[in-house]
């Protein structure tokens, strides 16, 4: 039987002993936070959880909005949104943001000492104050009903909220001096629009949000300690993925085991 599901290349898996160092990011951290099996089976036995679209519209507005605080980048000068809701920060410029954006080659990266794991994350902006302290900012788009108010008040957001204390906590090992303080800048696609004409309009919301890195060095450690086990962890406790895995296979261990209890039919010729 054709096994259609492609395991991932055995080199991008992660190796006990190896002595050649392993790059985790900062979604599959957040990956070992919601389920350790999954994110066992995905990087150590390179078996990742089925894959979904891009969300290209997405992928676009983010792209857009790099563009645009580049040019203020580059000036040196103040965003009219940062202006607007009175916040006195600019866009950092730095030789490597080019880099630190890059999540999927680069992204901030910090080598986690007593461990062979680098940890890496691809920022989507950085702003700094007059005193040179900086604040992570994340590009978030979406599209609520009835124009609601955006939020950080779902629990699915969590996630988000982790995502840009991973990237204050890799700054910080990487040697700057970082707000506790976040921006999600949320653009919110309008839907009371009388037609579309070829444009999509958004409101934006400026959300600040205080985190704290102290969670993540205990996570690493371990992800690191379940890396190097070779014993299947448990699932996490709301994971679907499992969830669905696990049900599917006592369907189908109870259908064997059905059809294993049924009589066999006997051909005519065993009848005489």
């Amino acid at each position: 039987m054709a096994f259609p599901y492609k395991i991932r290349n055995p080199q991008y898996c992660y190796i006990p002993d190896s002595k050649k160092r392993f790059r985790v990011s900062r979604s599959k951290i957040d990956l070992f936070h919601e389920c350790p099996r999954c994110f066992y089976l995905d990087q150590r036995h390179g078996v990742a959880r089925t894959s979904f679209p891009a969300f290209s519209l997405n992928n676009a507005v983010d792209l857009l909005l790099k563009k645009e605080f580049d040019k203020h980048r580059e000036a040196g000068t103040w965003h009219p949104m940062l202006k607007e809701s009175g916040l006195k920060l600019k866009p950092f410029n730095h030789e490597k943001m080019d880099e630190w954006r890059d999540a999927m080659r680069s992204g901030v990266q910090y080598d986690v000492p007593d461990t062979m794991l680098t940890v890496r994350g691809g920022v989507d902006d950085i702003w700094v104050d007059a005193e040179g302290v900086l604040y992570v900012a994340d590009y978030k788009a979406t599209a609520k009903e009835n124009n609601s108010d955006v939020t950080l008040d779902s629990e699915w957001q969590n996630m988000y909220k982790r995502q840009v204390e991973i990237y204050q906590w890799l700054l910080r090992k990487n040697g700057f001096t970082v707000s506790d303080t976040a921006y999600f800048y949320y653009v919110n696609g309008q839907m009371n629009e009388t037609g579309f004409s070829g444009v999509l309009k958004f409101s934006v919301k400026i959300i600040p949000y205080v985190g704290s890195d102290t969670w993540v060095e205990e996570t690493i450690h371990n992800l690191y300690d379940c890396l190097n086990s070779e014993k299947i962890p448990d699932s996490g406790v709301d994971c679907e993925y499992c969830g669905y895995v696990d049900a599917v296979g006592a369907v189908v261990d109870s259908k064997n085991k059905s059809s294993e209890k049924k009589p066999k039919k006997k051909k005519d010729s065993e009848l005489f």
